[in-house]
């Protein structure tokens, strides 16, 4: 089957492969729609810090947000799985730890991430093999494009979840990539008043497109009290800034990750009584997001620009965008 494959800094192709055999507890999916995100460019860049500290290593197949069908199953597992459209949760943890019994096996020790971390083969390949326990069936409300933006959703899901948002709040989303928009669409579905702050003039302009008038830089940043900051950027300085606006007494969320430490001053967050949340990755937030993916509130859609076959997401990669492309941050391979 063809997969696509990063062979080191600056170099990917797709290539022939086995197809996958389920092991025990295991699905194979047969994968419709696949998205690449920051991670990704990450690895294809050689920035990833999971290189560095030795959770991964080249070649790397990526594709950790995406959808599709099961085709097979492992003999242990329910054979009603079969011909069932589904997605996943990317975190896949041992199952025995300490942290997996309490249902923290986002931050398993021994985890694997799908396509990201242990070397788990990822999705932007025709099939892909998948812990059942880790599927989560999308219903017909759901199409394709949605299916494959649930695991970005349920980040961003987690995200405006833990900011403990009430109708008539403020929330100030800092940064307007895919991450920071979803969560400005989680949030607006609740009721709050959304600002985001932002540095690229193309993403401002389609955030704006989107509905939020208030998406802004920052010199135009108004002097406002913000219930809620939820930093979504890459900037190492925005999560001092966070913490600096947000009012005191209410919630700092960081769910953003910069290429070098962003340090925060804890004397700041002590004396504001400020409650600052980290997010790492959808687990937890998944179901939320088909529900409201499902009923509407929240449609993850236009920020496709693109969908492409999987013989170009190595241009993707290198920055190549599609004479045909919308507006949007995201590019997903049909497969």
């Amino acid at each position: 089957m063809k997969a696509l494959i990063i062979t080191g800094p600056h170099r990917a192709e797709v290539q022939e492969v086995d197809p996958p055999q389920a092991a025990a507890g295991e699905v194979i999916v047969d994968v419709r729609r696949a998205g690449i995100c920051g991670t990704d460019m990450e690895f294809y860049s050689g920035e990833m810090q999971y290189l560095h500290d030795g959770n991964a290593e080249y070649p790397v197949r990526i594709g950790h947000e995406w959808m599709g069908v099961v085709s097979a199953v492992a003999e242990d597992v329910d054979t009603s799985w079969v011909g069932r459209r589904v997605t996943g949760d990317t975190m896949l943890g041992c199952g025995r730890c300490r942290r997996c019994r309490s249902g923290f096996q986002r931050v398993c020790e021994f985890r694997y991430e799908l396509g990201v971390r242990g070397g788990k083969p990822g999705a932007l390949a025709e099939q892909v093999a998948v812990p059942a326990r880790a599927l989560h069936a999308l219903p017909d409300s759901v199409d394709d494009t949605a299916g494959a933006l649930v695991e970005p959703g349920g980040n961003a899901f987690r995200s405006v979840s833990a900011a403990n948002l009430s109708a008539g709040d403020r929330v100030l989303i800092t940064g307007s990539g895919t991450i920071g928009l979803l969560c400005a669409l989680f949030a607006r579905a609740q009721g709050a008043e959304v600002h985001i702050l932002g540095r690229n003039v193309r993403s401002l302009d389609f955030a704006r497109g989107l509905g939020f008038a208030q998406a802004v830089t920052e010199a135009e940043l108004p002097d406002l009290p913000w219930d809620a900051v939820i930093e979504a950027s890459n900037a190492a300085t925005l999560p001092a800034r966070a913490l600096g606006l947000v009012e005191p007494g209410k919630r700092v969320v960081y769910v953003g990750l910069a290429g070098t430490p962003s340090l925060i001053d804890t004397r700041a967050l002590a004396l504001a009584d400020v409650t600052a949340v980290g997010i790492l990755s959808a687990s937890g937030g998944i179901e939320g997001t088909i529900a409201s993916f499902a009923d509407d509130s929240v449609d993850p859609r236009p920020l496709v620009a693109a969908a492409v076959s999987l013989d170009e997401m190595p241009g993707i990669l290198a920055g190549d965008r599609p004479a045909n492309a919308g507006p949007g941050p995201k590019f997903h391979a049909i497969l």
